[in-house]
């Protein structure tokens, strides 16, 4: 009948923790932070509670605060070893008390100020007799053991003691008897309904052993009875310890030590909980949030922390103030003390670096490697810690909040439940160390350990609130890994161990936002790419839709995707850089690593398409149908020897080629320029990131300092700011440099693209080009003067008479200076002149192996002769049936860059003042080489992090494909134009 309350409590207890309500919104885990040294002179330090409580009557703290001990002249009745205990008044003529604080004695002398009896010096106060009988006074004998004295002889024997509690308790003598248990010194009886065989294993998930701990065996035992049956706090604390050893872990069938903590846990429901936090019972510590799937992410979102961070301003405030509550591992708590100075980080170095890791907006990250000989010298025994972050509230009120973790290595009910990627299955739990020497002692507590335990990877989650304004955040999160080292040679071992503090926002929303500017963008890209496919079937005279076609509009939406790509970038790198380091109130956190992959993936597309783009540009450049129409006619007859008939005739004075190799070489020349000069820019944008410091934006905290001490700690680069950066520069320099040309070099210095205009009409060349089947440009050069190849003075006199307008103006028309045209040529005079040019180069093809070269270059000088005769005749409007005639362009045409007019019977030259011929030349594609470059740039520097590298390697490319572009340009001029190629520099 006995066993019936017994079993009743624990029924009722079972149901009371079925209808404990689940962590709702409403409940917090914060509470006042007391100190120790906070408590008042009648108040002592609950290391379960973590506050401070006041003695019960006729007490007063202990020595070391945690407990409360009886007023001088009082005596102990009972003293189970909790903060509990009875005292009573001692009787007058007895007014001083025991050493051991149970009795009353009369003292031969004065009193202590603890009311215990002063003997003089050289003196040993005997307060009983060998039996253990209380005397009057100092007397020396034999200890009694019966229940009138209860005493044992110490362990030096030299005085007697009181026996311990629980021998009185249970066998009301100081020996534990059968059928009475003795458990790590302590005696329980054995009709108690405590599980008494719990494992004493400890279990090392990385490699796969379990043995039984030394520690576990002399002291589990014990501190979970005395938790138990006593309440012990000192027991309790280290029964949690033992279960934090062994990683949290629990299965429902055995009695380890998160089991047996666990069953405590449970049946004491009838205590009220501490703090009114449900999962923290009076005595325990705590450990656990609980195990119903869903509470992980409840905890960790659902009530922000009661207070604010910003990075300026009056009310700045960027620390993080975390403290620890400290115990050792037989469950004493040893102090408060903040995280700063390196506690929780095993890594060793500077003060001032190892403070940086609490500061707001840091991203921090530590790594090194530790010998496993040092480890056994710093840590002989662990060290436990909860974390608490504190804030003071409107009041100056002192609060802390209790900081979750997560234990990468719990196992429950043997799967790994908190390495899953979904935190609703996640397991939550308080208490950690960082290095573990004393379980892994298999037979002999001071034996070398056959197994260690370290922390090699803590990481402190930081999550910003959505939408906030004021910078709160929910709850920090430690995330802790545990590497389990078989220990053979410690003085050739070593761990890599790693500290990090990262900070998290829910980017759902700047997602949404990129994809729907990517949406609309795309959008238009379609559209512009089936305009430029339009444009460009209409370029070359065809009507059908064909393989080509579609390739064509992939390569066109390539391009227009790129700088979709490219805006979405830039925008979003710029977004973070200007709103993360110029905020004030925090209201937003850069992205992490693994949220960064997204936008690098951005970029990478706009690199992929921007360099498509740029190849279809090279080629189609490279590739182009050109011709100079010489307008120079001969001077006169000359007589000229005829070979093998003896005589002379007169023949036409021939005209100088040098004209034709001059102009071909200007335009050989002009392929590759640019308004921007590549080793400039490359050497600019990596002065300005490099020695002015604009590296230092990339890096992941509050300043926007450019400059920072040797001695501050470094934090680690963002790419999405490395990208932000160096686009920002590159882009400011790039335009700097156009408008500068633009604006004042070509004005003032030197235009290059309208001097070729003029050499081509001072040399009476004209520059015939083809960019597409039926679509080029007109260069009118054709000479005011009527010649060219003349003299000095008489090429001064037509200068002189020219700048006095005493002749007629350059252009095409009379009357006018155009001399720019873009050209839409009909399919007739299109097929005409593929005719022509077919024998111009057939001397590269088949033909040239049935012919001797004497005939291939007869061949070929007729057939430039035929191409100089019939372009010219064309631009005089001699053929009829392949005439053209001039206008302008609509404001429409020009915008979309489509002609609308169709050239059927007739071509169509459209007046061109911006000199569009240069779209076939770097120059007229400034824009897409500055993005290309800058990509490229880029790409180089996200994959290696290095500025340097990155400049070398993206002005080693402007060189090489400036290179091929020349060679291979000046081979297309040569075959197209009949110039000799050697003549060409």
């Amino acid at each position: 009948m006995a066993a019936w309350p017994t079993l009743f409590g624990v029924v009722i207890g079972a149901l009371l923790l079925l209808v404990l309500p689940r962590i709702s919104q409403a409940q917090t885990f914060s509470f006042p932070f007391w100190k120790p040294e906070k408590c008042g002179h009648n108040q002592y330090y609950d290391i379960s509670e973590l506050s401070c409580v006041p003695c019960g009557a006729n007490q007063k703290p202990g020595v070391r605060g945690t407990s409360c001990v009886c007023l001088p002249g009082y005596q102990m009745i009972s003293n189970n070893g909790g903060p509990s205990i009875s005292c009573k008044k001692c009787p007058e003529n007895m007014k001083g008390v025991t050493e051991d604080g149970w009795n009353c004695i009369t003292c031969p002398g004065g009193l202590t100020a603890e009311g215990k009896c002063h003997c003089p010096t050289g003196h040993i106060l005997v307060e009983r007799d060998a039996n253990g009988t209380l005397l009057s006074r100092a007397t020396c004998k034999l200890c009694d053991g019966n229940e009138n004295a209860f005493t044992v002889a110490n362990t030096l024997g030299n005085r007697c003691v009181h026996c311990e509690p629980t021998f009185i308790n249970t066998t009301r003598s100081c020996t534990c008897l059968e059928p009475n248990i003795l458990i790590g010194g302590l005696c329980f009886s054995n009709t108690g309904n405590f599980p008494l065989r719990r494992i004493s294993a400890a279990r090392y998930g990385d490699l796969g052993v379990s043995f039984t701990s030394e520690w576990f065996t002399k002291y589990l035992q014990s501190s979970a009875a005395a938790c138990w049956v006593y309440a012990n706090q000192t027991s309790c604390q280290a029964l949690g310890n033992i279960c934090v050893m062994n990683m949290n872990s629990y299965e429902s069938s055995i009695f380890d030590a998160c089991r047996v903590f666990q069953f405590i846990f449970e049946n004491t429901a009838r205590l009220h909980t501490v703090h009114s936090v449900s999962f923290w019972r009076q005595n325990l510590p705590w450990l656990f949030y609980g195990d119903q799937l869903g509470l992980a992410p409840q905890v960790l979102s659902t009530t922000p922390l009661p207070t604010n961070f910003s990075f300026k301003g009056e009310n700045q405030n960027t620390k993080l103030n975390f403290v620890a509550a400290s115990y050792d591992v037989r469950g004493n708590f040893l102090k408060w003390q903040t995280l700063e100075g390196g506690v929780l980080q095993l890594c060793p170095d500077t003060e001032t670096r190892l403070n940086s890791a609490y500061t707001f907006g840091t991203t921090y990250q530590q790594n090194c490697e530790i010998p496993v000989a040092k480890i056994l010298a710093d840590f002989p025994t662990p060290v436990f810690y909860d974390i608490y972050f504190e804030y003071t509230d409107e009041n100056q009120q002192r609060y802390i909040w209790a900081v979750p973790v997560l234990n990468r290595n719990l196992q429950h009910n043997k799967m790994f439940v908190n390495q899953d990627s979904s935190s609703s299955k996640w397991l939550l739990t308080r208490r950690i160390f960082l290095v573990d020497t004393l379980s892994g002692r298999e037979n002999d507590l001071e034996s070398q350990p056959r197994v260690i335990r370290i922390a090699t990877q803590i990481t402190l989650s930081i999550q910003l609130v959505p939408n906030t304004k004021s910078g709160n955040i929910y709850p920090p999160l430690i995330t802790i890994a545990y590497s389990d080292i078989d220990v053979k040679d410690p003085t050739s071992q070593y761990v890599k161990v790693s500290f990090s503090v990262t900070y998290e926002m829910n980017q759902g929303e700047a997602y949404v936002q990129t994809d729907i500017a990517l949406g609309v963008l795309g959008g238009l890209a379609v559209l512009s790419s089936l305009l430029r496919t339009a444009g460009w079937k209409r370029r070359i005279g065809s009507p059908m839709i064909d393989l080509q076609t579609v390739l064509k509009f992939l390569v066109f939406y390539a391009g227009d995707l790129a700088n979709v790509f490219f805006i979405i970038t830039v925008g979003t790198g710029l977004y973070w850089l200007i709103f993360f380091k110029a905020q004030k109130s925090i209201s937003v956190l850069l992205p992490v690593p693994i949220q960064e992959e997204r936008f690098v993936t951005y970029v990478g597309c706009a690199f992929a398409l921007k360099a498509l783009q740029f190849l279809h540009k090279f080629i189609s450049q490279i590739t182009i149908d050109i011709f100079f129409i010489d307008w120079e006619r001969p001077k006169g007859k000359i007589l000229k020897a005829v070979e093998g008939e003896g005589g002379v005739r007169s023949a036409t004075v021939p005209i100088s080629i040098w004209r034709t190799y001059f102009v071909a070489n200007e335009w050989n020349e002009i392929q590759s320029v640019r308004k921007i000069n590549p080793l400039f820019q490359v050497l600019t944008v990596l002065f300005l990131l490099e020695v002015v410091g604009f590296k230092n934006l990339a890096l992941m905290d509050s300043s926007s300092s450019l400059s920072r001490s040797p001695a501050s700690y470094i934090a680690p680069n963002s790419r999405i700011l490395r990208y932000a950066v160096s686009t920002a520069l590159w882009l400011v320099i790039g335009v700097t440099q156009i408008v500068f040309f633009t604006v004042f070099y070509e004005r003032f210095i030197e235009d290059k693209i309208r001097q070729f205009v003029d050499l081509c009409c001072m040399s009476n060349i004209s520059v015939f080009l083809l960019s597409h089947r039926c679509f080029g440009y007109y260069i009118h050069g054709r000479s005011v003067h009527g010649h060219a190849d003349t003299n000095m003075e008489e090429m001064n006199m037509n200068l002189k008479r020219e700048a006095e307008n005493l002749c007629s103006q350059r252009g095409l028309v009379p009357n006018t200076d155009g001399q720019t045209f873009q050209i839409a040529i009909s399919s007739q005079m299109r097929q005409h002149y593929d005719r022509i040019h077919e024998t111009l180069t057939r001397k590269n093809g088949p033909a040239r192996l049935l012919s001797s070269s004497a005939s291939t270059f007869e061949q070929s000088i007729k057939a430039y002769h035929t191409m100089n005769k019939f372009l010219g005749s064309f631009i005089d409007h001699v053929h009829k049936e392949m005439d053209y005639f001039i206008r302008d362009k609509l404001l429409l045409e020009r915008i979309l860059g489509i002609e609308f007019m169709e050239p059927m019977e007739k071509s169509i030259f459209y007046n061109d003042e911006s000199y569009s011929f240069s779209n076939v030349l770097y120059y007229g594609n400034e824009a897409t080489l500055l993005i290309f470059d800058l990509l490229f740039f880029c790409v180089v520097d996200l994959a290696c992090q290095n500025f340097i590298l990155a400049a070398c390697l993206t002005y080693l490319q402007q060189e090489i494909f400036r290179f091929i572009r020349n060679t291979i340009g000046q081979k297309n001029l040569a075959s197209k134009t009949l110039v000799d190629q050697r003549f060409l520099i």
